[in-house]
């Protein structure tokens, strides 16, 4: 049967439709064709009318059996994008989410006027934060994580995108040189109470890296006493709504003589940022 890549991307809206909100089903089959068939809008405005082969629907298809079964897109294509650039993401990292570039912006913002050389991006997962900031800014870059898999993945992004970044397997700050300068990290921050409430798609992501204990703040508060203790700069950490107020409290106990939350677009805690 003849299948032109406009009705294969409709036909594709409808089958996602099935198990997503019709909104994400139309976003992701635009998606779907742009990334992982590489037929951009503006081209299927004009070729559209053109016949999709075998191999392109038989591909589809295949997306669309694991995608049914709650995977990921980003997971299925291979990778993400963050700041425009292309990670590689597998089942060893999180999936980048658009919150966590709140995070690195504000890391620019701090480092920049500390004046600090140096930056350790904590729990690296696909590297996503220390590369950016390897590439944005000259200061020197180090990055744990005490995941082997999620290590191997984030020195291939780093390698693939030319970011030089000194990679540790170990936890929080532990494996990581002196001095630390700006501590940044995007820790698991979910309360594992919450678990069976969350979306489906979640449960292809490594547990480890999203749940923590003690209603997802343990290893924050941990990451706060440690960057303290070694005289880090300032401490940044992407949190969860409505940990703010709980997690300034540690800093301030901590040590540190400043701690305050920015929001994101839709107002919940999204950044907290600890300064001496």
């Amino acid at each position: 049967m003849r299948l032109t890549y406009l009705e294969l991307r409709r036909d594709l809206a409808a089958q996602l439709g099935r198990f997503l909100d019709p909104g994400e089903a139309q976003a992701e089959s635009w998606r779907w064709l742009e990334e992982g068939l590489g037929w951009t809008r503006s081209r299927l405005a004009a070729e559209g009318d053109e016949a999709a082969p075998e191999s392109a629907r038989a591909e589809v298809g295949h997306w669309l059996r694991r995608r049914r079964e709650g995977e990921p897109w980003a997971y299925i294509l291979g990778w993400a994008l963050f700041r425009d650039r292309r990670f590689r993401v597998t089942r060893d990292t999180l999936i980048p989410r658009p919150e966590t570039d709140l995070l690195v912006e504000a890391a620019f913002d701090v480092g920049r006027r500390l004046g600090v050389a140096c930056c350790v991006d904590v729990g690296t997962g696909s590297g996503i934060i220390a590369v950016s900031l390897a590439l944005e800014t000259d200061w020197k870059v180090s990055a744990s994580d005490v995941s082997p898999g999620a290590l191997t993945v984030a020195r291939d992004n780093a390698r693939t995108l030319g970011a030089e970044v000194a990679f540790f397997e170990g936890s929080l700050l532990e494996p990581l040189p002196d001095p630390p300068g700006l501590v940044v990290a995007n820790l698991p921050y979910v309360d594992p109470a919450d678990a069976p409430t969350l979306q489906r798609e979640l449960d292809f992501e490594p547990a480890s890296a999203l749940f923590a204990p003690n209603r997802g703040l343990a290893l924050s508060i941990e990451l706060l006493r440690q960057a303290k203790v070694r005289q880090a700069a300032a401490c940044l950490l992407e949190i969860g709504a409505g940990q703010g107020g709980e997690l300034c409290r540690s800093a301030l106990g901590s040590g540190w003589g400043k701690a305050m939350v920015h929001q994101d677009f839709a107002g919940h805690d999204r950044v907290l940022i600890a300064l001496s």
